[in-house]
């Protein structure tokens, strides 16, 4: 196409300089490694090494598609809580059952894994365990680590736990072999899983490091109470209910502080204060549920102003803030400027009964909602220098069912093989969305764009490695030194290759590369390419022994306050013992 071509043994040289040229580069990490990755296939399509045809046949392979549609399934178990409600069922017992708890915590990530993406449920249970570490004394480092690990252990009980996998096997079935199916990985997944949790029980929780970092800031942020105050319209269907007795507010989340009705309080006997038209609930909650409240037709935001559109933001009174040491009430914000204070938060709790009677202090957090001008006048003429959006959204757990539903679902049907995996996703993802579980344009943002980029431009570069016969060169350079091993020596060889190169690459670079080559090798040594292609679905996401093994250790290095050597010192023996263990499991699954 582009007059240029390079063809036989020149071309697969050329390719290998190309492809070493690309781990080094990721090795570098000069440029992000969806750049690198798309730059590499840039230039093998300029070179001819790489046709136009062959590049654009990439877009059908349908793991890439699986794993958006998977993202997008993830979305809307985020935005129904459906994930948040589960953990925090499980991390209930804390202060009763705290070794108990800490198990169960680590049980849910290891099943969560299993059916979900590993990265969204990371994601949700830092902040969690980190506040389970902050109530038992210890530090956060000594959970934050084992986390990442057995999401990943977890992730390969199935074929949906990570992308890895659904990559993996995409390659594999362009290379002519059989899907695999759901499950099918699965005892080979469970008994690396117990290995680890084994070694965790016995010498690893010695080897973890006991850090100080960000995590106890961080994990209070999350985990940040608001005071707030909610009416209770004459229509509302809280009307002669029991305060306390009312789903809304006994979430665990949730805390009625009290009921005022008129000038009295009722808190002294909240147990038995029965709700009427015109009373004020004190509650002390977090923001996502108090952000959903907002939208609850059974309340009402104190002096809610209904006819402007507006926008909430939080405000960190700073020093120099012109509020400090001024009474909220006498201040008339919401005659003066048209904005209203929605909720306070102050670390020690000490807040009056009502917002109006709140004196304002340093490190006290504000939530205001008004139009956005009228909060920019009020910000320029209070000296507030710390406003921003808070990244929280109101949960819509009415939507809980449907999302979970439409996970199971795929799990459940693609176990039966009623259809393939991407179009259960495809389906799934249609009803997560038709049903505003999640809006559309917040699900989309959980879809990593590059990540998918990567992962299309690997794919090409691995179209290019077989349509050059590099992978062929590479084979028949290797095989003689393979040929009279024993069968399980030369999968031990595969898999240790997989995993060198997984804790200085990106893991899905890796498995697009080695998948074909395994492949390959194997048929040429007349052994059972599957098992093969399980050692580099393996090799490929099992790796603890640097940061950058995998996605999940690098959400919680800076969190855990980890060192580069921490995963070393943790994770090469745990990357041993789990080698061990996939390559003794593996044969007895898929015989070689």
């Amino acid at each position: 196409m582009f007059g240029f071509e390079l063809t036989g043994t020149n071309a697969a040289l050329a390719m290998l300089v190309i492809v070493t040229m690309t781990f080094i580069q990721f090795i570098r990490e000069k440029h992000p490694p969806e750049v690198v990755a798309i730059g590499s296939a840039a230039i093998m399509m300029l070179l001819g090494l790489l046709p136009v045809k062959e590049a654009a046949g990439v877009l059908s392979n349908a793991a890439p598609w699986t794993i958006a549609f998977m993202f997008l399934i993830m979305g809307g178990l985020l935005r129904t809580g459906a994930l948040e409600m589960m953990s925090r069922a499980v991390s209930s017992r804390i202060s009763t059952q705290p070794v108990l708890t800490v198990i169960m915590l680590f049980g849910f990530v290891i099943l969560a894994s299993a059916i979900m993406n590993n990265t969204p449920v990371v994601a949700v249970m830092i902040p969690i365990f980190i506040q389970v570490a902050i109530r038992l004394g210890v530090s956060p480092s000594k959970f934050l680590m084992p986390l990442s690990y057995f999401t990943i252990l977890g992730g390969m009980m199935t074929l949906l736990g990570t992308s890895t996998n659904l990559l993996v096997d995409g390659v594999a079935r362009e290379a002519g072999m059989k899907p695999f199916t759901i499950f099918e990985i699965a005892p080979v997944g469970i008994a690396v899983t117990l290995a680890g949790i084994a070694y965790f029980a016995l010498i690893g929780r010695k080897l973890l490091p006991d850090r100080s970092s960000l995590a106890t800031f961080l994990g209070s942020r999350r985990e940040m109470k608001y005071f707030t105050e909610v009416a209770i319209p004459e229509d509302s269907g809280l009307v002669g209910q029991p305060v306390l007795e009312i789903p809304l507010f006994k979430r665990q989340a949730v805390r009625v502080v009290d009921v005022l009705r008129g000038d009295a309080s009722l808190r002294r006997n909240l147990a038995e204060v029965v709700l009427e038209p015109g009373d004020r609930v004190v509650l002390r909650t977090e923001i996502a549920d108090l952000l959903e409240m907002q939208g609850n037709k059974n309340l009402q935001m104190v002096d809610k102003l209904s006819s402007v559109a507006t926008e909430t933001v939080e405000v960190l009174i700073s020093p120099g803030a012109r509020l400090i040491g001024r009474r909220l009430g006498d201040m008339r914000l919401r005659r003066r400027y048209g904005v209203y204070v929605l909720a306070a938060h102050r670390r020690s709790q000490n807040i009056g009964r009502q917002l109006d009677d709140l004196v304002v202090r340093v490190g006290d957090t504000l939530l205001l909602e008004g139009a956005p001008e009228d909060i920019g006048r009020l910000a320029v003429d209070m000296e507030l220098v710390d406003v921003s959006r808070p990244s929280a959204r109101a949960y819509r757990r009415e939507k809980a069912p449907i999302a979970i539903l439409a996970l199971l679902s795929v799990v459940v049907l693609a176990a039966m093989d009623v259809a393939p995996i991407m179009a259960l996703a495809f389906i799934a993802s249609a009803v997560v969305l038709v049903t505003r579980c999640v809006d559309a344009e917040e699900a989309f943002s959980f879809v990593d764009g590059r990540l998918l980029a990567m992962i299309f431009a690997m794919l090409a570069v691995g179209e290019a490695l077989e349509h050059t016969g590099t992978v062929a060169l590479i084979v028949d350079f290797v095989a003689p030194y393979l040929a009279g091993m024993p069968p399980f020596v030369t999968l031990v060889c595969v898999y240790f290759l997989g995993l060198a190169m997984t804790e200085v690459l990106s893991n899905n670079a890796v498995a697009v590369l080695l998948t074909p080559i395994a492949i390959a090798l194997a048929t040429s040594l007349g052994h059972d390419p599957r098992a093969y292609v399980v050692a580099v679905m393996f090799s490929a996401t099992v790796a603890f022994a640097t940061p950058i093994g995998y996605q999940t250790h690098m959400m919680v290095y800076g969190p855990g306050g980890y060192k580069f050597s921490d995963f070393i010192r943790v994770g090469v023996p745990l990357d041993i013992i789990t080698g061990i263990v996939a390559c003794l499991t593996i044969p007895l699954f898929w015989p070689l």
